[in-house]
């Protein structure tokens, strides 16, 4: 007969981080919400969608608002004290998410718009015509 083997698999051990990083993704449908440490590991994350909206309101400035409180409330238990904010997109959720977190404890060092311009990239569509 087969004989089992029973696989043993390390506990994940909680980390405590003293400073870290917010990396907001704000698009027009979504806003993703990470927390990282200061190597850019991830500690914890929510979304607009992960935090039970559908459809066009996961783009809204609230949803985006309980998105990073949802976050900020996973990375407690990480001892988060002080955090570096880098924000990307142009969706309705940025500032939403950032005053979301001056009402938590969590300190806020530095504010970075990390937003992608592009340097005469790709040729944009053609204008609609109705």
């Amino acid at each position: 007969m087969a004989q089992q083997t029973k696989s043993t698999r390390k506990k994940k051990q909680k980390r405590t981080v003293p400073s870290g990083q917010v990396h907001i993704q704000a698009t027009f449908n979504n806003t993703i919400v990470t927390f990282t440490d200061e190597n850019g590991k991830t500690l914890a994350w929510s979304s607009a969608g992960s935090s039970g909206f559908k459809g066009s309101r996961k783009g809204t400035a609230y949803a985006a608002q309980v998105a990073s409180q949802n976050a900020a409330e996973k990375v407690k238990e990480h001892k988060v004290k002080q955090v570096a904010v880098f924000v990307k997109g142009i969706g309705q959720g940025r500032e939403a998410a950032i005053r979301a977190f001056m009402n938590t404890n969590i300190d806020v060092t530095s504010i970075k718009d990390v937003t992608g311009v592009p340097h005469n990239g790709c040729r944009p569509r053609k204008p609609r015509r109705i």
